[in-house]
C-alpha cells in the first residue's frame, strides 16, 4: 500500500500547484488535486514555497488548519467516491452535494465524518468503520 511521508505529501501538493500555475501537463491524480487547490485560494501561499511547507508546523495554535491534510482529505473522498469504497459513499456524497448545491460543501461535511471515523478507529485501536462513515454522510445529506 502507498504510504507517503509528510514531506512527500507536502511536496506533491506544492508541485501540483506549480505545474498548474505554469500550465504544465499533469497526471490524473494531479489534475484532481489541482481542482481542489483551485477551490482553496487561501492555501496558495502555503503551496507556493515547497521548502517552507515541508518545515512548517501546522498545530492549529495559530488558528490555521493544515492545508495538506485538508487537500488530502479532498483527494481521499474523491477517490472513495470514484470507486464507491466504502460501498455507498458515492451515492451519499452525490446526495449531499445535491442537497447543499456544492460538491465543495459536500466534501467539507464528509470530511467531518471521515475525520471522526479515523479518530474513533485510532482511539479504539481497530480498523476504520466504513459503514459508520457512510451513515454519517447519508445523515448529513438527509437533514436540512
Amino acid at each position: 500500500m502507498f504510504n507517503p511521508s509528510q514531506e512527500d505529501v507536502r511536496r506533491f501538493f506544492c508541485n501540483v500547484y506549480a505545474k498548474s500555475r505554469a500550465g504544465l501537463p499533469m497526471e490524473a491524480l494531479e489534475t484532481i488535486a489541482a481542482g481542489w487547490i483551485d477551490q482553496h485560494p487561501e492555501y496558495h501561499a502555503d503551496l507556493a514555497d515547497a521548502d517552507a511547507a515541508v518545515t512548517r508546523v501546522y498545530d492549529g495554535k495559530d488558528g490555521q488548519e493544515n492545508p495538506f491534510l485538508h487537500l488530502s482529505m479532498h483527494l481521499s473522498i474523491s477517490e472513495q467516491s470514484s470507486i464507491d469504497q466504502p460501498r455507498g459513499i458515492r451515492q451519499a456524497v452525490e446526495l449531499l452535494a445535491a442537497r447543499r448545491g456544492s460538491l465543495l460543501d459536500a466534501h467539507h461535511e464528509a470530511m467531518e465524518c471521515l475525520g471522526r471515523m479515523m479518530w474513533e478507529a485510532q482511539r479504539a485501536g481497530r480498523p476504520p468503520d466504513g459503514h459508520a462513515y457512510v451513515d454519517c454522510v447519508q445523515r448529513r445529506a438527509t437533514r436540512d
